[in-house]
């Protein structure tokens, strides 16, 4: 499938129907997996608080251009970076990393659970769960 097809049919390769349901019930019970886990652990809720946003700063890495922009939006909202950094700080044994890894998990699953999924280079709108915001 070639570029233009995503670009005159935003909807391609997103999911719909109840798989698209199941997926964002999925991201929910992660983000309440994971927020659950980071306030058994004893993490601090004002730091919860502060950097649960943050990840969405990725999106000023649009300013440069739409494919820059999914490709950083699409990095700090996977699960992987998530389980990279709980890794990491297994390995290296840094509380606060495997936080910051419970925050990121919780906040990733937030986005899903709302219907804001994976960025398309094609525009902003455009996800893995379908278009986002005012339908034109």
């Amino acid at each position: 499938m070639n570029q233009a097809a995503n670009i005159i049919s935003p909807s391609a390769g997103s999911v719909t129907g109840g798989v698209r349901e199941v997926l964002r019930l999925e991201a929910f019970a992660i983000m309440a997996a994971a927020t659950t886990a980071y306030f058994v652990s004893g993490g601090n809720p004002w730091l919860y608080a502060i950097l649960f946003f943050t990840p969405d700063l990725s999106f000023a890495a649009y300013a440069l251009n739409a494919r820059l922009g999914a490709i950083v939006y699409n990095m700090v909202h996977s699960y992987i970076s998530a389980i990279l950094l709980a890794g990491a700080s297994w390995l290296l044994g840094i509380d606060l990393l495997w936080q910051i890894a419970l925050i990121l998990a919780a906040h990733a699953g937030f986005d899903r659970s709302l219907g804001y999924g994976l960025k398309y280079a094609s525009a902003f709108s455009h996800t893995h769960l379908g278009v986002i915001g005012k339908r034109t």
